[in-house]
């Protein structure tokens, strides 16, 4: 089983590696449009600035937008799930606009990014959440959330405001969290979404 992750230029993309490996997938990290051939499974990471991202993917933008809606099964990490929307309020880039919705601010009334360990809620039952139980805490990392204009909405996250923070439709999913940071059960979102790409 092969995984691609998208070099997106930042973030800790060696321990989402070693993560995947652990797991039992083979994980390479890279940015060419020949990788999306020969692999089973795309991941996009990310941290870091919405425009500066999409800058980075640009010579790879259409043909991942074509693999995704082939099926190939991906998973978006934090920036990388504010990619697979439409647009974001932090940049003036499209998105890859695989989810209908756009990527809004968190309020100010809380203390923006939103770091640490926060609880998942209202979890929805879907292969990516398989064994994740209700109030089960992972670390985030993000000032932008995403607002669907379709339900796809498999938990959510309260700080200032309800967010989503899993989606999923057809084989995509995408998370505001770090899974690779967030112990035993960011690891559990990791294995539920190789068993997706074994199918």
């Amino acid at each position: 089983m092969r995984v691609l992750i998208v070099y997106t230029g930042v973030g800790n993309l060696y321990s989402l590696k070693s993560a995947i490996e652990k797991l039992g997938g083979k994980a390479v990290i890279g940015l060419n449009a020949k990788l999306l051939d020969y692999v089973d499974a795309i991941i996009l990471p990310g941290v870091g600035s919405y425009d500066g991202a999409l800058k980075r993917i640009k010579d790879v933008k259409e043909e991942l937008i074509e693999r995704i809606r082939l099926g190939v099964p991906t998973l978006g990490i934090c920036l990388g799930y504010q990619l697979l929307f439409e647009k974001s309020e932090e940049g003036r880039g499209k998105g890859l606009g695989i989810f209908k919705g756009e990527v809004v601010r968190l309020p100010n009334t809380v203390k923006i990014p939103h770091i640490g360990w926060n609880t998942l809620e209202n979890i929805k039952h879907s292969p990516l959440t398989e064994g994740v139980r209700e109030g089960s805490y992972v670390y985030f990392v993000h000032s932008y959330y995403p607002k669907p204009k379709e339900p796809i909405v498999l938990a959510e996250t309260l700080y200032g405001i309800i967010f989503p923070s899993v989606s999923g439709k057809g084989n995509v999913f995408g998370v505001q969290f770090h899974p690779e940071r967030s112990g035993s059960v960011g690891l559990r979102f990791l294995l539920n979404f190789l068993r997706v790409v074994k199918r």
